[in-house]
């Protein structure tokens, strides 16, 4: 099995015309192989398993350094910790209005040009795209063609 998927990885290398053409010895699995310095930029290219890595692409963050990652966890760990001493319920409660109140935006957190959904907050009460006005839902209700039409 293992000299048909050299044989494949050779075909590859042929159709592709890479510079890094030349065989490797094999390597026993769990060992990574670490890019020569004689391969050149193109060795950089194939990441482990032979996956293209995009050059430029930034590596993941390891899990330990998602924040949101760790403020779930330590949200569970507490839930946990209140619910031994028994004040479970009101934690979780807590935690939701807590999560409601953080995710609604003031005014002043407004990016310029955004429109809000509520047309009388809006400069000129602009409606946004989509809203149903009362004129559109009167000659809808009359079966009347929009004007322009």
């Amino acid at each position: 099995m293992a000299a048909a998927v050299e044989h494949r990885l050779a075909q590859f290398r042929a159709a592709r015309g890479s510079a890094a053409a030349a065989p490797r010895p094999a390597e026993p699995p769990g060992k990574a192989a670490a890019p020569e310095a004689t391969e050149g930029p193109r060795a950089a290219a194939v990441g482990p398993g032979g996956a293209q890595v995009r050059p430029g692409a930034a590596a993941a963050a390891p899990l330990w350094a998602r924040p949101l990652l760790l403020k779930v966890l330590l949200w569970a760990v507490l839930l946990a910790l209140f619910a031994e001493l028994e004040l479970g319920l009101p934690y979780f409660v807590l935690s939701l209005l807590y999560w409601m109140y953080a995710g609604t935006r003031g005014p002043a957190e407004r990016r310029p040009g955004e429109l809000s959904a509520y047309s009388v907050f809006n400069p000129g009460c602009a409606a946004i795209a989509g809203t149903l006005t009362a004129e559109q839902l009167e000659r809808e209700l009359h079966y009347r063609p929009a004007a322009g039409r």
